[in-house]
């Protein structure tokens, strides 16, 4: 199969289908016990939406977009002028900024948003009710008599708003608390939950590093659901602190997200530098048989954390100097032919034994070259 055809399909299927990551299936964290303050705060809807444009309060970016139809939007809009009860929000608080988070509610604050902007979504499209009661239809919010703009302006909306205690540990609850709101539907990704609650440069290089020309070539087209991006995070992660890994993964990644959400340039360029060099040497050295295991053509996760690090290591190792393209391509190989190693990508791959194992392995194979 070539490349383009491995590409066309990427494009179709599921993330399960085009990266094997047991961790997905098996890697359970157990949540801390917290200690959460929360408080209830009851916005008059005028206020909310100022305070959504002005970035107060901020809905997080998880690329999916505004998925309410017109009559859904409408309706919303149409219970507040009616006077009707409507579900709260849910929001917690930033601690470095004081600025609150949309955690559950996304729909409705953009659909006000929207309805005082008059356009409906990120286009041109007029916001006017649809599918309402006869005196409402067609209306923008311009066009509401004056009682009806006050008692909208008026309405009053109830927020819960929370904020982490204990530990101390920034926002690790608030991944749990995502977890658990978006449990219907198409669940949110782990990593579509760290662009919004670690949001900040490392993240945004991460997007960047994902466009690498090598990269795209081996992965194959972008993933809907980050999971190249959460590859990514998971190289240099393990990169960084692989001597203090300890299972669950998510744990260990979310970890490192935080903690380095906004680091220093230094940090940044030596993480990018790091990985465009690895993937570019792989790329001609194996094309985008890398990092899969014999007959699969589905990425592993495990190969590639490991194999990624490994060749690393030896750049940092030698002052930036890449071995040939088949010298990787022996070592690559010699891997995937290694009972112990393969064991290690095979099962159990979160645990902390196999982790270190593969690395080892790895570093070992690259470091010889």
């Amino acid at each position: 199969m070539t490349f383009e055809q491995i590409s066309q399909e990427n494009d179709e299927r599921t993330v399960e289908e085009t990266v094997r990551d047991e961790t997905e299936q098996n890697d359970i964290e157990e949540p801390a016990d917290y200690r959460i303050t929360s408080y209830g705060v009851d916005f008059d809807v005028e206020g909310l939406v100022r305070r959504i444009n002005e970035g107060d309060i901020f809905v997080p970016d998880f690329q999916r977009g505004f998925v309410w139809n017109f009559k859904q939007a409408s309706q919303f809009i149409e219970s507040l002028l009616l006077g009707l009860p409507v579900p709260g929000i849910f929001l917690t608080m930033e601690p470095a900024t004081e600025k609150l988070m949309v955690i559950d509610g996304q729909q409705r604050l953009k659909t006000l948003q929207y309805f005082y902007s008059g356009k409906f979504g990120d286009d041109d499209q007029t916001f006017a009710l649809q599918g309402v009661t006869p005196r409402l239809t067609g209306k923008q919010y311009s066009d509401l008599r004056q009682p009806d703009r006050r008692r909208l302006d008026n309405s009053l909306f109830h927020a819960t708003i929370t904020r982490q205690l204990f530990p101390d540990d920034g926002m690790s609850s608030v991944f749990h608390i995502f977890q658990r709101l978006n449990s219907t539907g198409q669940r949110l990704t782990p990593q579509e939950i760290r662009q919004a609650i670690y949001r900040g440069t490392l993240l945004d290089n991460i997007r960047e590093m994902n466009i690498n020309e090598s990269w795209r070539a081996i992965f194959g087209r972008p993933n809907a659901r980050q999971k190249d991006q959460e590859l990514i995070l998971r190289f240099w992660a393990m990169l960084v602190n692989s001597e203090n890994y300890a299972a669950p993964m998510l744990g260990f990644l979310n970890a490192f997200a935080d903690e380095h959400r906004n680091p220093d340039q230094e940090f940044l360029k030596r993480g990018r530098d790091l990985f465009n060099e690895v993937v570019e040497s792989f790329n001609l050295a194996v094309g985008n048989r890398a990092f899969r295991t014999e007959g699969n053509r589905q990425l592993n996760a495990a190969v590639f954390d490991s194999m990624s690090v490994g060749l690393a290591r030896r750049i940092v190792a030698t002052r930036g100097v890449r071995p040939s393209p088949d010298a990787i391509q022996t070592a690559h190989d010699a891997l995937l032919k290694d009972d112990t190693y393969i064991a290690s990508v095979s099962g159990g791959t979160a645990q902390t034994q196999s982790v270190q194992t593969r690395l080892r392995k790895a570093t070992a194979a690259f470091g010889g070259l």
